[in-house]
């Protein structure tokens, strides 16, 4: 799906033209995938628009940062702030939201240190990632292609670099004629999709892998499993084995393009009935009701885009 463009982006502390957020072809980040970023959505609630997790995400932006020595010259609170004016100078919600930073032009050797490092933000329209809307799930395939073993790239940043794995996996499981792929990891145990946390469910108890499977400690896996806490969901994080997902109740991807997604088949292998299961339908269910606003943000998820009385122009 192309990218539907809006009319600013920020760079470096100041709005600029969309297609004036150019790079040079010498920019470190173009030959070695010297980039952290973030994906976050903006939701279109009855108060107006809203980040999701905002601060959870900058801080995950800086993380990630942190981890490959790339020093950020903003706070967390300027880069949530920063994410608000997009929104708001664009007029663009619901919509999804795009920080990166990255390594640019100045140093064509391996060693990024004397690179200047860029921050970006761009935010535009994007509906539903991996399609599954109501009672349809998704088909998915375990891919032959591992994640990242410990100590090789580290899965707790969110650097392109990784997603070059990720692409691997999604274009196998494409061209198979499935929507999403598994991974699994150095040992054999279910890690995640390419872009997307997984969770399956058995006798009634949900389990997900542990970060110590090659897993992005993702946002919204974090508030899935609050919302299983809530709902008084048994939880349990430990290694899942690859035919769990073949005999599990119910299995469901989670991300913020993902959301909450329901799995229908994982190689060919129907997960439970077919239909999505009780467990999943009540944490979809919460989940929508919180970023539609129609039930109230207890866990002060949300940060609230003050855009006055500026309609949106978004899908």
């Amino acid at each position: 799906m192309p990218i539907q463009k809006t009319e600013k982006i920020w760079h470096n502390g100041k709005l600029i033209p969309w297609d004036a957020a150019q790079i040079h072809v010498m920019s470190h980040v173009v030959h070695y995938g010297s980039s952290v970023f973030e994906g976050v959505r903006c939701y279109n609630l009855p108060s107006g628009p809203a980040i999701f997790r905002a601060q959870e995400h900058m801080q995950r932006l800086l993380d990630s940062a942190k981890i490959y020595r790339m020093d950020l010259e903003y706070t967390r609170e300027e880069l949530v702030t920063a994410m608000s004016e997009v929104v708001k100078t664009n007029g663009t919600w619901p919509c999804y939201i795009r920080p990166i930073a990255f390594r640019g032009y100045g140093e064509a050797g391996v060693s990024p240190l004397n690179a200047p490092t860029e921050v970006y933000i761009a935010n535009f329209p994007w509906g539903k990632y991996l399609g599954g809307d109501g009672d349809h799930g998704v088909d998915v395939c375990v891919s032959s292609w591992t994640r990242m073993a410990p100590n090789t790239l580290p899965a707790m940043a969110k650097a392109g670099a990784n997603y070059m794995n990720s692409q691997l996996i999604k274009m196998e499981a494409i061209v198979n004629g499935y929507v999403e792929g598994i991974a699994l990891d150095s040992n054999g145990y279910v890690s995640e999709g390419s872009g997307e946390n997984l969770f399956v469910v058995r006798n009634g108890v949900l389990q997900t892998a542990p970060l110590g499977n090659s897993v992005l400690p993702g946002i919204t896996r974090d508030s899935v499993l609050q919302i299983a806490r809530d709902l008084n969901i048994p939880i349990v994080e430990s290694g899942i084995p690859r035919e769990m997902l073949y005999i599990s109740d119910e299995v469901f991807f989670t991300g913020t393009a993902a959301e909450v997604t329901p799995i229908r088949s994982v190689d060919k292998i129907t997960v439970g009935n077919g239909a999505i299961g009780p467990v999943t339908k009540a944490i979809q269910k919460e989940f929508f009701a919180i970023v539609h606003g129609e039930k109230a943000d207890r866990h002060n998820w949300f940060t609230a885009v003050p855009v006055g009385s500026k309609q949106p122009v978004g899908v």
